[in-house]
Protein backbone atom coordinates (compact mmCIF):
# COMPACT_ATOMS: atom_id res chain seq x y z
CA UNK A 1 0.00 0.00 0.00
CA UNK A 2 0.85 3.19 -0.67
CA UNK A 3 2.68 4.98 2.39
CA UNK A 4 3.46 1.54 4.16
CA UNK A 5 5.71 1.67 6.97
CA UNK A 6 7.63 -1.69 5.54
CA UNK A 7 7.96 0.06 1.80
CA UNK A 8 9.24 3.38 3.45
CA UNK A 9 12.09 1.33 5.35
CA UNK A 10 12.73 -1.10 2.05
CA UNK A 11 13.13 2.55 0.05
CA UNK A 12 14.94 3.97 2.74
CA UNK A 13 17.23 0.99 2.96
CA UNK A 14 17.61 0.32 -0.81
CA UNK A 15 18.72 4.40 -1.57
CA UNK A 16 21.01 3.82 1.31
CA UNK A 17 22.78 0.74 -0.29
CA UNK A 18 22.63 2.45 -3.78
CA UNK A 19 24.56 5.80 -2.05
CA UNK A 20 27.31 3.35 -0.33
CA UNK A 21 27.89 1.57 -3.19
CA UNK A 22 28.31 4.73 -4.99
CA UNK A 23 30.14 6.34 -2.61
CA UNK A 24 32.70 3.28 -3.34
CA UNK A 25 33.04 2.78 -7.09
CA UNK A 26 34.29 6.39 -6.78
CA UNK A 27 36.55 5.65 -4.15
CA UNK A 28 38.16 2.71 -5.97
CA UNK A 29 38.09 4.83 -9.75
CA UNK A 30 41.36 6.05 -10.76
CA UNK A 31 42.33 9.66 -11.11
CA UNK A 32 41.91 10.84 -14.31
CA UNK A 33 44.99 11.41 -16.05
CA UNK A 34 46.02 15.00 -17.38
CA UNK A 35 46.85 14.51 -21.49
CA UNK A 36 50.59 14.77 -21.93
CA UNK A 37 52.24 18.02 -21.96
CA UNK A 38 52.83 18.86 -26.22
CA UNK A 39 56.74 19.70 -26.32
CA UNK A 40 58.06 23.42 -27.05
CA UNK A 41 59.21 23.87 -30.25
CA UNK A 42 63.10 23.52 -30.70
CA UNK A 43 64.30 27.03 -31.20
CA UNK A 44 64.70 28.66 -34.67
CA UNK A 45 67.86 28.55 -36.37
CA UNK A 46 69.54 31.80 -37.94
CA UNK A 47 71.89 33.06 -40.35
CA UNK A 48 73.95 31.03 -42.98
CA UNK A 49 71.90 27.11 -42.01
CA UNK A 50 72.52 25.81 -45.39
CA UNK A 51 74.16 22.20 -44.34
CA UNK A 52 73.69 18.56 -45.35
CA UNK A 53 75.12 15.54 -42.87
CA UNK A 54 75.84 17.83 -39.57
CA UNK A 55 78.13 16.80 -37.01
CA UNK A 56 78.28 19.16 -34.30
CA UNK A 57 80.29 20.12 -30.80
CA UNK A 58 80.13 22.66 -28.13
CA UNK A 59 83.65 23.78 -27.01
CA UNK A 60 82.83 25.60 -23.83
CA UNK A 61 79.86 27.31 -25.75
CA UNK A 62 81.29 28.04 -28.53
CA UNK A 63 79.29 25.79 -31.13
CA UNK A 64 81.37 23.95 -34.33
CA UNK A 65 79.58 22.33 -37.40
CA UNK A 66 81.14 19.64 -39.71
CA UNK A 67 79.55 18.66 -43.05
CA UNK A 68 79.63 17.31 -46.08
CA UNK A 69 81.50 19.07 -49.14
CA UNK A 70 80.81 20.57 -51.95
CA UNK A 71 81.28 18.96 -55.36
CA UNK A 72 84.12 21.46 -56.76
CA UNK A 73 84.38 24.93 -56.07
CA UNK A 74 86.83 26.89 -53.82
CA UNK A 75 87.33 24.24 -51.41
CA UNK A 76 87.15 21.07 -53.87
CA UNK A 77 85.24 18.57 -52.07
CA UNK A 78 86.57 19.47 -48.17
CA UNK A 79 84.68 19.41 -44.90
CA UNK A 80 83.06 22.55 -44.62
CA UNK A 81 82.53 24.33 -41.65
CA UNK A 82 80.00 26.62 -39.71
CA UNK A 83 80.61 28.41 -35.87
CA UNK A 84 78.31 29.85 -33.83
CA UNK A 85 78.62 30.94 -30.56
CA UNK A 86 75.05 29.85 -28.60
CA UNK A 87 74.09 27.11 -31.02
CA UNK A 88 71.67 29.07 -33.09
CA UNK A 89 72.89 32.20 -34.65
CA UNK A 90 75.58 30.44 -37.61
CA UNK A 91 78.50 31.50 -39.96
CA UNK A 92 80.28 30.39 -42.68
CA UNK A 93 83.97 29.52 -41.32
CA UNK A 94 85.74 28.11 -44.47
CA UNK A 95 86.69 24.24 -44.77
CA UNK A 96 89.58 22.10 -43.65
CA UNK A 97 92.10 22.35 -46.30
CA UNK A 98 91.47 21.73 -49.80
CA UNK A 99 90.13 18.26 -51.85
CA UNK A 100 90.03 15.09 -50.64
CA UNK A 101 92.41 13.14 -48.98
CA UNK A 102 95.05 11.59 -51.67
CA UNK A 103 95.26 7.99 -49.99
CA UNK A 104 91.47 7.40 -50.61
CA UNK A 105 92.34 7.05 -54.59
CA UNK A 106 94.69 4.29 -54.08
CA UNK A 107 92.61 2.16 -51.84
CA UNK A 108 89.24 2.70 -53.87
CA UNK A 109 90.27 2.61 -57.08
CA UNK A 110 89.04 5.87 -58.04
CA UNK A 111 89.35 9.53 -57.47
CA UNK A 112 86.21 10.97 -55.36
CA UNK A 113 84.97 14.49 -55.56
CA UNK A 114 84.13 15.36 -52.19
CA UNK A 115 84.17 13.97 -48.25
CA UNK A 116 81.29 13.06 -47.20
CA UNK A 117 79.44 12.75 -43.87
CA UNK A 118 82.04 13.81 -41.37
CA UNK A 119 81.18 13.07 -37.43
CA UNK A 120 83.57 14.70 -34.60
CA UNK A 121 83.94 13.59 -31.43
CA UNK A 122 86.94 14.46 -28.34
CA UNK A 123 88.80 12.41 -26.14
CA UNK A 124 91.19 13.36 -23.71
CA UNK A 125 91.80 16.75 -25.45
CA UNK A 126 91.97 14.91 -28.80
CA UNK A 127 89.48 16.04 -31.44
CA UNK A 128 88.62 13.18 -33.44
CA UNK A 129 86.53 13.98 -37.21
CA UNK A 130 85.81 10.77 -39.44
CA UNK A 131 84.49 11.10 -42.96
CA UNK A 132 83.60 9.13 -45.49
CA UNK A 133 84.78 8.89 -49.45
CA UNK A 134 82.25 7.40 -51.61
CA UNK A 135 80.62 7.98 -54.78
CA UNK A 136 76.61 7.64 -54.91
CA UNK A 137 75.57 3.87 -55.76
CA UNK A 138 78.91 2.24 -54.47
CA UNK A 139 79.67 0.28 -51.85
CA UNK A 140 83.34 0.75 -52.72
CA UNK A 141 84.13 3.34 -50.20
CA UNK A 142 86.25 4.03 -47.27
CA UNK A 143 85.70 5.92 -43.96
CA UNK A 144 89.24 8.15 -43.01
CA UNK A 145 89.98 9.83 -39.75
CA UNK A 146 91.81 13.31 -38.92
CA UNK A 147 93.03 14.22 -35.87
CA UNK A 148 93.27 17.56 -33.82
CA UNK A 149 95.04 17.96 -30.36
CA UNK A 150 95.06 21.77 -30.36
CA UNK A 151 91.61 21.92 -31.86
CA UNK A 152 90.44 25.57 -31.58
CA UNK A 153 86.74 26.89 -32.44
CA UNK A 154 88.01 30.21 -33.12
CA UNK A 155 89.67 28.44 -36.12
CA UNK A 156 88.14 25.30 -36.10
CA UNK A 157 90.28 24.51 -40.07
CA UNK A 158 93.35 24.46 -38.94
CA UNK A 159 95.28 21.98 -36.81
CA UNK A 160 93.86 18.52 -38.24
CA UNK A 161 96.56 15.82 -38.97
CA UNK A 162 95.15 12.96 -41.85
CA UNK A 163 95.59 9.79 -40.19
CA UNK A 164 94.48 8.13 -43.48
CA UNK A 165 91.88 4.90 -43.44
CA UNK A 166 90.26 3.35 -40.76
CA UNK A 167 88.30 0.98 -42.56
CA UNK A 168 86.94 0.17 -46.30
CA UNK A 169 84.40 -2.00 -48.15
CA UNK A 170 84.35 -3.47 -51.48
CA UNK A 171 82.17 -4.19 -54.36
CA UNK A 172 82.12 -7.79 -53.49
CA UNK A 173 81.34 -7.32 -49.89
CA UNK A 174 77.36 -6.79 -48.53
CA UNK A 175 78.21 -3.60 -46.29
CA UNK A 176 79.37 0.06 -47.01
CA UNK A 177 81.60 2.00 -44.91
CA UNK A 178 80.58 5.65 -44.87
CA UNK A 179 78.58 7.34 -42.58
CA UNK A 180 81.09 6.91 -39.30
CA UNK A 181 80.14 7.96 -35.98
CA UNK A 182 82.18 7.77 -32.84
CA UNK A 183 80.70 6.51 -29.55
CA UNK A 184 83.15 6.49 -26.36
CA UNK A 185 81.02 4.39 -23.95
CA UNK A 186 80.93 4.89 -20.21
CA UNK A 187 83.64 1.89 -19.84
CA UNK A 188 86.55 3.63 -21.39
CA UNK A 189 85.95 2.03 -24.73
CA UNK A 190 85.87 2.94 -27.86
CA UNK A 191 83.08 2.26 -31.11
CA UNK A 192 82.67 3.29 -34.65
CA UNK A 193 79.30 2.57 -35.93
CA UNK A 194 78.88 2.76 -39.71
CA UNK A 195 77.02 1.52 -42.86
CA UNK A 196 74.15 2.37 -45.85
CA UNK A 197 72.14 0.38 -47.52
CA UNK A 198 73.23 -3.16 -48.27
CA UNK A 199 73.25 -5.41 -44.88
CA UNK A 200 72.84 -2.18 -43.21
CA UNK A 201 74.20 -0.76 -39.88
CA UNK A 202 77.22 -2.38 -38.28
CA UNK A 203 79.65 -1.68 -35.47
CA UNK A 204 83.45 -2.45 -34.56
CA UNK A 205 85.76 -1.02 -31.33
CA UNK A 206 88.34 0.95 -31.60
CA UNK A 207 91.55 2.01 -30.18
CA UNK A 208 90.50 4.60 -27.80
CA UNK A 209 94.09 6.90 -28.45
CA UNK A 210 94.74 6.29 -32.16
CA UNK A 211 91.04 6.06 -33.12
CA UNK A 212 91.85 3.40 -35.56
CA UNK A 213 90.54 0.03 -35.42
CA UNK A 214 91.51 -2.00 -31.81
CA UNK A 215 92.53 -4.86 -33.73
CA UNK A 216 92.72 -5.48 -37.85
CA UNK A 217 90.47 -8.59 -37.04
CA UNK A 218 88.28 -6.71 -34.45
CA UNK A 219 84.78 -8.18 -34.38
CA UNK A 220 81.88 -6.56 -36.55
CA UNK A 221 78.34 -6.85 -34.93
CA UNK A 222 75.48 -6.36 -36.93
CA UNK A 223 72.86 -3.41 -35.30
CA UNK A 224 70.33 -2.64 -37.73
CA UNK A 225 68.72 -3.47 -41.24
CA UNK A 226 65.92 -2.07 -43.55
CA UNK A 227 64.66 -4.41 -45.80
CA UNK A 228 68.41 -4.91 -47.15
CA UNK A 229 67.77 -1.30 -48.66
CA UNK A 230 67.52 2.44 -47.08
CA UNK A 231 68.95 3.31 -43.40
CA UNK A 232 71.78 4.87 -42.99
CA UNK A 233 73.54 7.90 -40.80
CA UNK A 234 73.65 5.77 -37.10
CA UNK A 235 74.52 7.32 -34.04
CA UNK A 236 74.65 6.26 -30.81
CA UNK A 237 74.02 7.81 -27.46
CA UNK A 238 73.89 6.40 -24.15
CA UNK A 239 71.77 7.77 -21.58
CA UNK A 240 70.56 6.19 -18.04
CA UNK A 241 72.66 2.99 -18.72
CA UNK A 242 71.29 2.08 -21.72
CA UNK A 243 72.53 2.72 -25.45
CA UNK A 244 70.26 4.30 -27.91
CA UNK A 245 70.80 3.90 -31.78
CA UNK A 246 69.29 7.07 -33.79
CA UNK A 247 68.93 5.69 -37.98
CA UNK A 248 67.60 7.37 -41.08
CA UNK A 249 65.54 5.26 -43.25
CA UNK A 250 64.23 6.02 -46.79
CA UNK A 251 65.57 8.75 -49.25
CA UNK A 252 67.51 11.39 -48.67
CA UNK A 253 69.25 14.25 -50.98
CA UNK A 254 66.28 14.61 -53.21
CA UNK A 255 64.85 18.25 -52.24
CA UNK A 256 61.14 18.40 -51.59
CA UNK A 257 61.04 14.82 -52.74
CA UNK A 258 63.18 13.27 -49.74
CA UNK A 259 60.97 10.75 -47.66
CA UNK A 260 64.26 10.61 -44.55
CA UNK A 261 63.12 9.91 -41.52
CA UNK A 262 64.69 9.69 -37.91
CA UNK A 263 64.15 6.59 -36.31
CA UNK A 264 65.40 5.10 -33.41
CA UNK A 265 65.63 1.76 -31.22
CA UNK A 266 67.53 0.89 -27.57
CA UNK A 267 69.58 -1.76 -26.15
CA UNK A 268 71.51 -2.67 -22.65
CA UNK A 269 74.54 -3.20 -24.54
CA UNK A 270 76.26 -0.71 -27.54
CA UNK A 271 76.52 -4.03 -29.31
CA UNK A 272 72.71 -4.52 -29.27
CA UNK A 273 70.53 -6.24 -29.99
CA UNK A 274 68.35 -3.37 -30.62
CA UNK A 275 64.69 -3.12 -30.35
CA UNK A 276 61.97 -0.39 -31.24
CA UNK A 277 59.36 0.35 -28.76
CA UNK A 278 56.78 -2.63 -29.76
CA UNK A 279 60.20 -5.25 -29.10
CA UNK A 280 60.95 -5.84 -33.03
CA UNK A 281 64.50 -6.64 -33.39
CA UNK A 282 66.49 -3.33 -35.72
CA UNK A 283 67.24 -6.10 -37.55
CA UNK A 284 63.94 -6.60 -39.15
CA UNK A 285 62.93 -2.80 -39.41
CA UNK A 286 61.96 -2.65 -35.88
CA UNK A 287 63.05 0.74 -35.06
CA UNK A 288 60.25 3.69 -33.88
CA UNK A 289 59.90 6.50 -35.65
CA UNK A 290 61.46 9.59 -33.79
CA UNK A 291 60.54 12.27 -36.23
CA UNK A 292 59.45 12.58 -40.55
CA UNK A 293 58.51 15.80 -42.18
CA UNK A 294 56.42 18.24 -40.55
CA UNK A 295 55.12 20.86 -42.71
CA UNK A 296 58.04 22.88 -44.40
CA UNK A 297 60.15 20.59 -42.47
CA UNK A 298 60.84 17.67 -45.44
CA UNK A 299 62.80 14.66 -45.31
CA UNK A 300 64.29 14.95 -41.20
CA UNK A 301 67.84 12.75 -40.93
CA UNK A 302 71.17 12.76 -41.27
CA UNK A 303 70.97 12.84 -37.21
CA UNK A 304 73.74 12.78 -34.43
CA UNK A 305 73.14 13.14 -30.73
CA UNK A 306 75.10 16.14 -28.98
CA UNK A 307 75.61 16.14 -25.45
CA UNK A 308 75.82 19.68 -23.98
CA UNK A 309 75.28 21.12 -20.29
CA UNK A 310 72.32 22.17 -20.42
CA UNK A 311 71.49 18.43 -22.06
CA UNK A 312 71.14 16.05 -25.12
CA UNK A 313 69.87 17.51 -28.12
CA UNK A 314 69.85 15.95 -31.87
CA UNK A 315 71.50 18.00 -34.63
CA UNK A 316 69.89 16.79 -38.46
CA UNK A 317 68.86 18.31 -42.05
CA UNK A 318 66.29 19.06 -43.52
CA UNK A 319 64.77 20.03 -46.50
CA UNK A 320 62.48 23.20 -46.53
CA UNK A 321 59.54 23.41 -48.78
CA UNK A 322 59.51 27.06 -48.35
CA UNK A 323 63.08 27.24 -50.15
CA UNK A 324 63.25 25.31 -53.14
CA UNK A 325 64.29 22.00 -51.24
CA UNK A 326 67.59 23.66 -49.75
CA UNK A 327 69.20 21.32 -47.08
CA UNK A 328 69.11 23.02 -43.98
CA UNK A 329 70.33 22.70 -39.96
CA UNK A 330 68.08 22.03 -37.34
CA UNK A 331 68.69 21.12 -33.68
CA UNK A 332 66.42 19.95 -30.92
CA UNK A 333 66.39 19.06 -27.59
CA UNK A 334 65.81 15.26 -26.72
CA UNK A 335 63.83 14.49 -23.69
CA UNK A 336 62.95 11.09 -21.98
CA UNK A 337 59.16 9.62 -21.42
CA UNK A 338 59.22 8.35 -18.35
CA UNK A 339 59.70 4.17 -19.47
CA UNK A 340 62.86 5.22 -21.30
CA UNK A 341 62.19 6.44 -24.42
CA UNK A 342 63.47 9.43 -26.16
CA UNK A 343 61.11 12.65 -27.57
CA UNK A 344 62.17 15.08 -30.27
CA UNK A 345 60.83 18.64 -29.97
CA UNK A 346 58.97 19.39 -33.10
CA UNK A 347 60.37 21.62 -35.32
CA UNK A 348 59.67 25.71 -34.95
Amino acid sequence: MPGSPCRTRRTSATTSARAALYIALVLLAPLPVAPAMALDPAPIMQGDTRIHDPSAIDVEGHWVSFQTGQEGGLYQGAILLKTSPDGINWSNAGAIGKGVPKWAEAVLGYKSRNIWAPSISVRDGTYYLYYSISSFGLNQSAIGLMTNSAFDPANPGVGWQDQGEVLHSTLKGDWNAIDPFRIDSGDGRAWLSFGSYWSGIKLRELDPKSGKLLTADTPTFDLAAHGHGSIEASSILEHDGKFYLFVSYDQCCQGIASTYRIMVGRADAVTGPYSGKTGTPMLKSGATQLQARIGRYIGPGGQEPVKTPSGDVLIYHYYDGDDGGTSKLQIAPITWTDDGWPELAPPP
